[in-house]
């Protein structure tokens, strides 16, 4: 489940009132998570700051990532999955994803949120399920990210 507002609202705020121009989604297979948020992230930035996602062990984006986007009318069709090793170091805040699993470490002097949210491509059963996991997790990183750059 996602965390409570208590513990994000905050973290959300900050990020506002930082206002970075450069932010990085981590997550470890940069195929859901990052990835989702880093679509609804440019989706709702100005168009000034630079978003970037990235992972550890990158994999590629999962389709049903890009078709639950789609269904709020954002395209992530041209995205993929890439290392941290790709992403400049010009970084001003890192919000790294991971729930369960070991986040990548970005290292260098940065703001730094962790907002750990389950992962949707570990959810199992028929595609409806998946689907509505993905869907939660879409749905959560609006919510947020509407604070962030609202």
């Amino acid at each position: 489940m996602p965390a409570p507002p208590s513990d994000w609202q905050g973290e959300a705020e900050a990020l506002r009132a930082l206002r970075p121009r450069h932010i990085l989604f981590l997550c470890v297979a940069n195929s859901a998570r990052s990835q989702m948020a880093e679509a609804v992230a440019r989706h709702l930035a100005p168009p000034d700051v630079r978003i970037s996602s990235a992972g550890s062990v990158p994999t590629s984006v999962r389709p049903e990532a890009i078709r639950v986007l789609e269904e709020i009318g954002i395209d992530a069709s041209g995205q993929r999955s890439k290392g941290v090793d790709e992403i400049t170091r010009d970084v001003d805040a890192v919000i790294t994803l991971c729930a369960e699993e070991v986040c990548p470490v970005w290292l260098g002097a940065t703001h730094r949120v962790r907002w750990g949210l389950p992962d949707p491509a570990a959810v199992e059963g028929d595609e409806e399920a998946r689907l509505d996991a993905f869907r939660s997790v879409r749905d959560e990183l609006v919510r947020r990210l509407r604070v962030v750059f609202g």
